[in-house]
C-alpha cells in the first residue's frame, strides 16, 4: 500500500503529483526545484544557491517521512546546462559525505519555471 508524503516545509506540487510516495519501505521523492516553500518563489542566485535550496527541499521531505540522506539510494539530477555540473556537484556532495547514492545526471533543454536544476530522489529503509 502506498502512503502519500507531504510537508509545508517543501514546495507544494505544481501539478497532478505528490511531493513523495512511500511504499514497501521505499520513498520516491518527486523532482524538487529551487522554490523556497516560505515565499513560493525561486531562490535568487545561480546554480549554487538553487542546488542548495533543492537539497533543503529534499531534506524536508525525507524528515517528514522519517528518512535521512543516509537512506537515499538513487538520485537523478537534471540540469539546464551541463556547464553547471561541477558547481551543482559541489553542493550535492556536502549532503553525501560518505557512501553516496547511485546517481544519474542529465542535461535537458528546459526545466519547470525556468530553473537551473531539478533533483529526484529514491530512499530505502529496508
Amino acid at each position: 500500500m502506498k502512503k502519500i508524503i507531504s510537508t509545508k516545509k517543501a514546495p507544494g506540487a505544481i501539478g497532478p503529483y505528490s511531493q513523495a510516495v512511500e511504499a514497501n519501505g521505499m520513498l520516491f521523492i518527486s523532482g524538487q526545484i529551487p522554490v523556497n516553500p516560505e515565499t513560493g518563489k525561486i531562490v535568487e542566485g545561480g546554480i549554487t544557491e538553487q542546488t542548495e535550496q533543492v537539497m533543503k527541499n529534499i531534506d524536508a521531505i525525507l524528515v517528514e517521512a522519517g528518512y535521512t540522506f543516509d537512506h537515499v539510494i538513487k538520485s537523478t539530477c537534471l540540469l539546464n546546462d551541463m556547464d553547471n555540473f561541477a558547481s551543482m556537484n559541489a553542493v550535492y556532495g556536502k549532503y553525501y559525505p560518505t557512501n553516496p547514492p547511485a546517481r544519474a545526471a542529465y542535461g535537458v533543454v528546459k526545466l519547470p519555471l525556468g530553473v537551473l536544476v531539478e533533483i529526484e530522489t529514491i530512499a530505502c529503509k529496508k
